[in-house]
């Protein structure tokens, strides 16, 4: 659950900011939802309830929105998220071993957070770079040709 402190509250103040100029806001219900996610990082149950409630619709429009895209979280996301492409090259070329080597590393599943809140590790279909396939990305950085002999050490890179 959100704490509503100083932070929330300028946080929020961001958000009203770019709803109030939009023209058409009902109609941007989805890059309203991008910004909120941009601003606070995910879309927890209260953001969610001030979004519609701002725009006069049901919550459970704007919950059926962000559960059905994949981009949006509810969930706090790692300050570093960790995609493995799961596409057909990557996947012959490795991908799941580089996926279980990640999750044995980190201790944790995909789509879930380490405890220190540092690494998210997610599952991706194709990120269009089949010629570097196993391609893992980090937030935007994108690693090529990647074994799970490598995992350990682009871990390293990343710790603080």
């Amino acid at each position: 659950m959100c704490c509503k402190n100083e932070v929330w509250e300028a946080n929020l103040k961001e958000l009203n900011g770019f709803i109030d100029g939009l023209s058409n806001k009902e109609g941007s219900l989805i890059a309203i939802l991008h910004r909120a996610q941009k601003i606070f990082g995910y879309l927890p149950r209260e953001v969610q309830d001030h979004i519609a409630e701002t725009l006069h619709i049901p919550v459970s429009k704007v919950y059926g929105v962000v559960t059905f895209y994949s981009y949006f979280n509810t969930e706090p996301k790692g300050k570093y998220v960790i995609s493995v492409c799961m596409g057909t090259a990557c996947f012959v070329r490795g991908a799941g071993d580089v996926l279980h080597e990640f999750e044995n590393k980190l201790k944790i599943k995909t789509g879930e957070t380490s405890g220190d809140g540092l690494f998210t590790l997610d599952a991706l279909r194709c990120v269009g770079a089949c010629g570097l396939a196993p391609v893992v990305t980090v937030n935007d950085k994108v690693y090529g040709h990647v074994t799970k002999d490598q995992v350990a050490k682009l871990l390293e890179n990343y710790k603080e």
